[in-house]
């Protein structure tokens, strides 16, 4: 073992999430599922093509421009 070496240190923050997986053995699984109901989604190639087009592309600085409507 080496001089240099630090004692292992756990956080309180590390201690509670390993607590919770050991109390709830499914969380992970839980976690994932949730994900793919909520993100991992595939993307249709058409549909972000059309989105890109649509993009309308903003002014270098918007506050403060004359060609505003309200602009005085």
């Amino acid at each position: 073992m080496s001089i240099f070496r630090r004692p292992d240190y756990s956080s309180e923050a590390s201690q509670f999430i390993d607590q919770l997986k050991a109390n709830k053995p499914t969380l992970e699984a839980e976690q994932r599922a949730g994900r793919a109901l909520l993100w991992d989604k595939n993307l249709n190639a058409g549909e972000q093509a059309e989105f890109l087009d649509a993009k309308v592309p903003q002014a270098a600085y918007v506050y403060g421009t004359s060609d505003h409507p309200n602009a005085k």
